[in-house]
């Protein structure tokens, strides 16, 4: 008879597809369709924690995103968005609720947002931390103060389609946005206004991160002749040097920034499926670039040389 403790060898997702990914300074996040948001340790190459999505059993209201996965909607996410400034963990299921955890217990929700009418692909933090957008497939973001209640401050609502991708500006007073559309639409903070000169009123604005699909330095992210929905994440790295993006060839891909027409990338291949979302470390992840694969529910940590 055997004796002894179990020693986990391997440990990841394992139902559905993984789409969530974020980090804080030393850990990464990912959530997904099983049911499960996981803490990874990049410099172990670990899984450290593991928490559950939500332990309600709801259908979406509208419009179910489409999976292989076998849990119900509340259960599955495919967003989370960490808040460096506070420790906070904004975690978005499939039926467009989003869970506010701490980051120090992440496995309790704090609080329980539920304005969206479908699944959420997209959410992010402020700079400053004070505000939360979530973009969802209801056509609307939703831009929440961050305080003892996650007050909702309003919507921003002059998309024509689903929300696939945010960016916040660093001083926190613009939203520019991308929808299944190709609309890229800018919004004022903390009107929700939309800004219908967005484009060229923002020429001198410092984004804080670089999500959006379309726009003028990212304009040669896509393979000759393919539309914009085979790349699905794109991010920039902090020192603004490179521009990477993941697509449905199951490639994850690196340019110089900006990347205009006839940008020629360097490619890496290691996922088996469509790459859903990429993003390059800050802090002490500096180093590597971080990419998650669909419907292979897998993780890649890519090292900068």
């Amino acid at each position: 008879m055997a004796t002894g403790g179990m020693t986990t060898i391997m440990e990841g997702h394992n139902d559905g597809e993984v789409w969530g990914l974020d980090m804080d300074e030393n850990h990464v996040y990912t959530t997904g369709d099983d049911n499960q948001v996981k803490k990874w340790d990049p410099a172990a190459r670990k899984c450290l924690d593991t928490a559950i999505v939500n332990n309600a059993v709801r259908k979406a209201r509208r419009n179910r995103a489409s999976t292989l996965g076998h849990k119900p909607d509340s259960q599955s996410s495919r967003a989370v968005a960490v808040n460096n400034a506070n420790g906070q963990l904004a975690v978005c299921a499939n039926d467009g609720s989003v869970t506010i955890r701490s980051l120090e217990d992440y496995s309790t929700n704090l609080h329980e947002l539920t304005d969206s009418l479908e699944w959420i692909e997209a959410a992010e933090y402020s700079p400053a931390g004070d505000y939360l957008a979530v973009a969802s497939h209801d056509t609307n973001i939703y831009i929440y103060v961050v305080n003892e209640d996650y007050r909702l401050l309003g919507k921003c609502s002059k998309h024509n389609a689903a929300l696939t991708c945010l960016d916040w500006s660093q001083d926190g007073e613009y939203i520019r946005s991308v929808c299944n559309g190709y609309e890229l639409l800018f919004f004022q903070i903390p009107s929700c206004a939309q800004d219908p000169s967005g484009a060229s009123n923002t020429t001198g604005t410092i984004w804080n991160s670089q999500h959006c699909k379309f726009g003028w330095n990212v304009d040669g992210i896509y393979p000759k002749d393919c539309d914009g929905s085979h790349v699905n994440g794109v991010d920039m790295d902090a020192s603004q040097r490179h521009i990477a993006t993941g697509d449905d060839y199951g490639l994850v891909n690196v340019f110089r920034n900006p990347c205009r027409k006839g940008s020629v990338p360097h490619s890496y291949r290691g996922h088996s499926e469509h790459v859903v979302r990429v993003k390059f470390g800050r802090g002490g992840l500096e180093p590597w670039l971080f990419s998650i694969g669909g419907y292979d529910q897998t993780l890649l940590q890519w090292k900068k040389e």
